[in-house]
């Protein structure tokens, strides 16, 4: 347990609809390790958002415990577990929630200075990571100056602003058009292999899915998984 980044054990999330009970989740268990990239596949509807939201701890699971980095986080704070998800866990979404009136620079910077650190060192911080996505030529343009696949560069420097440990992307080429969106994909691949996080990426595309080390499919709440070499 302690050498995953992520690990669930026995993860059911249910709902009460009326007199029933619906389960969104059932009984899900996986590990993910530093570096690995994992597809998580399944139909609209299937569970796979709210599965990223208890992995990204923004949603408790009705039954079964959540590990980062070995540490359960069913007992802990509302503080602590604020903190881990600020520092130890970073998101990419289908659309990229940059914030219009500031800079590719400052929307980098911000959660940086959210979590402490100076003005100076996130400045210098975000500007290594525009230049890691290719963007070094646009950091001060607004988000409404960029491409989609611009700002979807910009979200994924975002993600990595705090140096999190665990990356979860919920369609994050969803947007996109098919070129773009391979682009941004290899990106997002290169950066995994590279700061050795362990990622999930929820995706429609399978042709993308096809290309990370494994796909994990969710129908009806439950998860069954496949490998590729």
């Amino acid at each position: 347990m302690s050498e995953a980044v992520l690990a669930l054990e026995n993860i059911t999330r249910s709902f009460q609809q009326g007199s029933s009970r619906l389960e969104v989740v059932h009984e899900v268990t996986l590990a993910l390790a530093p570096g690995e990239l994992v597809a998580l596949t399944g139909p609209s509807g299937a569970g796979k958002s709210t599965l990223l939201q208890i992995c990204g701890l923004l949603e408790p699971p009705t039954l079964g415990e959540v590990f980062i980095k070995g540490e359960p986080v069913s007992k802990l704070s509302d503080d602590r577990r604020t903190a881990l998800r600020r520092t130890t866990i970073g998101f990419v979404y289908q659309y990229h929630h940059l914030l219009p009136e500031f800079s590719a620079l400052e929307n980098v910077v911000l959660p940086q200075m959210i979590a402490g650190v100076s003005r100076r060192e996130a400045e210098k911080g975000a500007s290594e990571l525009l230049n890691m996505v290719g963007l070094a030529e646009r950091v001060d343009h607004r988000p409404a100056q960029l491409s989609g696949g611009e700002q979807q560069r910009v979200a994924i420097a975002r993600a990595l602003a705090n140096s999190p440990a665990l990356l979860l992307a919920d369609e994050p080429t969803g947007n996109l058009d098919h070129r773009t969106s391979g682009e941004v994909f290899d990106l997002l691949a290169r950066l995994v292999k590279a700061v050795g996080l362990a990622a999930m990426v929820a995706t429609h595309n399978l042709e993308l899915a096809g290309r990370m080390d494994r796909v994990l499919t969710i129908t009806d709440g439950f998860l069954s998984a496949g490998s590729h070499s």
